[in-house]
Order: C-alpha cells, then sequence, then structure tokens
C-alpha cells in the first residue's frame, strides 16, 4: 500500500489545458474514484499518475517518493484497462504470468502468484483456457489477476466495466469491491457512471473540464454538494432544479428564503453565498426527498411515469413549464395528465 499525492498538477496538448491546478491526497489502503462526464480529463490524470503521459507542471508522489522522472514500470502500479489486452494466442496462466517471466521471476515464484491471483479470483478452473474461450467477464478478471501477481503499491483502473453489459458490470463491480477489501490495496479507479462511484469509493473526486469540482465521501458529495455542477452529475434520476430569487439570507450565510414562480421557501441550504437578497438563484431538490402531499405548494401534471419494479420514477411539469421529477420506492397512482402536489424537507434542498 502507498499514499498518492497530486501537487499543482497541470497538463496542457498543444494549447489546450486539459488539466488545471489538480491538489489531491489519497491515503493508504484509500479506494479513490475519479468521476465526470467524458472529455473531463478524469483518464488523463490516471495516465499521469501511471506514467504514460508526462505532465507540463507540477508533482506525482508515491509513497514518498517523486516519480515524474520514472517509466511506469518502475512507480510501483499496475493498471486495468477498458480494453483487455489478452495475448490471444496465450492461455490464461500465460497472460497472467507474462509480466512476471520479464522481470525474471522464478517459474516456482510465478506459479505461486498466479494460482494466488487465480484463488482470489475464483477462477482456478480457467488457467489453462484461451482468452476466446471466455466471457466477456473472465476476460476482465484476467486483466485483474494480471495486475495483482504484480503485488503493486497502487493499483489504477481506467473505465474497466464499460465493454461488460448491465449484468456482468454489477457483478464484476461486486468482485472489485470485495477484491479491495481482500487485499486493502490503494486503488485509484475511472468512470462515468455515477452508480459505479457512490458504489464502490471510499473517497469520490468529480472532475469537469479538469478542475476538481469537489473531493469526499459518496453520500457526503450526494447530500452536501459544494456546488450545482455535482449536485446535478450524482444522484439518479438528477437533482430537480427551479429559477426564482434569493429573498433573505441568514445572517451567518448558512441558510436563505427562496422565491420562484413554483415554489416559495425558507430556511434552505445556502451554497452560493456570493449571491445576495435580489439576485436570481436555483432551488435544487432530489426527487427522492418530494414527497405526495395534496397541501404540497409543488404542483404539477403528470407527463411520463416510469414503473421500474424497486422504485417508480414519475415526470411532471408546472404550469410556468418547469420540469420536474418525482422517484419512490412505492408505486403511486399517478397516471399521464394527472395532477400532482408534493412538499419537502427544506433541510434536504440547496440553493445555488
Amino acid at each position: 500500500m502507498a499514499q498518492v499525492e497530486l501537487k499543482d498538477v497541470n497538463k496542457v496538448f498543444g494549447k489546450v489545458a486539459v488539466i488545471h491546478d489538480v491538489d489531491l491526497e489519497i491515503n493508504k489502503g484509500e479506494f479513490v474514484v475519479f468521476v465526470g462526464p467524458s472529455g473531463c480529463g478524469k483518464s488523463t490524470l490516471l495516465r499521469l499518475i501511471a506514467g504514460l503521459e508526462t505532465l507540463s507542471s507540477g508533482k506525482i508522489v508515491i509513497a514518498d517518493k517523486e516519480v515524474m522522472e520514472l517509466p511506469p514500470s518502475k512507480r510501483g502500479i499496475a493498471m486495468v484497462f477498458q480494453s483487455y489486452a489478452l495475448y490471444p494466442h496465450m492461455t490464461v496462466f500465460h497472460n497472467m504470468a507474462f509480466s512476471l517471466d520479464l522481470q525474471g521471476f522464478s517459474k516456482a515464484e510465478i506459479k505461486e502468484r498466479v494460482e494466488a491471483a487465480a484463488k482470489i479470483l475464483q477462477m482456478e478452473h480457467l488457467l489453462d483456457r484461451r482468452p476466446a474461450a471466455l466471457s466477456g467477464g473472465q476476460r476482465q478478471r484476467v486483466a485483474i489477476g494480471r495486475a495483482i501477481v504484480r503485488n503493486p503499491d497502487v493499483f489504477l483502473f481506467d473505465e474497466p466495466l464499460s465493454n461488460l453489459d448491465a449484468a456482468l458490470r454489477h457483478e464484476t463491480r461486486i468482485e472489485i469491491a470485495k477484491l479491495h477489501n481482500q487485499l486493502g490495496a490503494t486503488t485509484i479507479y475511472v468512470t462515468h457512471d455515477q452508480v459505479e462511484a457512490m458504489t464502490l469509493a471510499d473517497k469520490i473526486v468529480v472532475l469537469k473540464d479538469g478542475e476538481v469540482m469537489q473531493v469526499g465521501a459518496p453520500m457526503e458529495l450526494f447530500n452536501y454538494p459544494a456546488n450545482e455542477f455535482v449536485a446535478g452529475f450524482l444522484g439518479s434520476p438528477k437533482m430537480n432544479f427551479f429559477e426564482g430569487v434569493i429573498e433573505s439570507v441568514k445572517a451567518d450565510g448558512s441558510q436563505a428564503k427562496f422565491k420562484g414562480d413554483e415554489i416559495s421557501v425558507d430556511k434552505v441550504r445556502f451554497v452560493s453565498q456570493d449571491k445576495a437578497k435580489g439576485d436570481k438563484a436555483r432551488l435544487a431538490i432530489r426527487p427522492q426527498h418530494l414527497r405526495l402531499d395534496s397541501k404540497g405548494k409543488l404542483k404539477g401534471s403528470v407527463t411520463l411515469v416510469e414503473r421500474l419494479g424497486t422504485e417508480t420514477i414519475v415526470e411532471l411539469v408546472t404550469t410556468q413549464g418547469t420540469i420536474f421529477r418525482f422517484a419512490s420506492p412505492e408505486n403511486p397512482d399517478l397516471s399521464i395528465g394527472n395532477k400532482a402536489s408534493f412538499s419537502f424537507d427544506a433541510a434536504q434542498a440547496h440553493i445555488f
């Protein structure tokens, strides 16, 4: 296990800056997920840590050692890519053993390491097969096993589940979580899938346009987003936003009163503290935090109902044309064209 530190890290391709002043500390044994939309710089940041890209400026420290001048093979890392990149003519055993063989390990130690990794991944019975005889999930496990045998200080995963179907993604995600609990290795994982981020991470790093938007534990980011981007990115269905103005602000700046065409509410968490009374702002409420209430002040007409079994998602539109969503584990008796009213706890809302 090793600690990883990024200090004022920047990356420029030509005249385009893709990573901006990233400062980040990843503790020993921590599972950290870089998440964000396509093009936000998360894979580039991972490749900078791996040594597959060179820094434009800044420092990267792994296990208390600056690694900017070291090649990937000397950084104590092992990387699992979106593409399995297995050798088709080799068996699973030899695919996993290949890097060890290149490093000059003895046959006995190679056998011991490969068999130990195969046992961890429950694929001892696959060692004599070739990649063509494996499913997508099994191939990804081989790629993970190839990383495990190197016994690295840091595991790097670059969207490893993107090539799998939904069921396999779920199964492999569980395997990766169990693997981390078993090995306790420092892990950095890149994904655009917020569900993967929320379920796997000890700490999430949300990126947008090469900048870190917020860093924290999954539920901290979910319940206390630092800005509108994080609020809208994390959570499914997405956060509801309502346009309006700030009517008043509490003396300590922690809460404010919001008034919009659709809704008026006081004592709401005030995030954008650069704004003042009379400024335009947006009220944010998660679909899961709305409650059906005949006396509720938020009203809308149902335009879509999605019954997913474990959850029902209802899309509505206000008289002012604002679309919002309501999510419930129950099965509310609502159909397209129905009118519904909602209430919510102001403590669970945010003003941006």
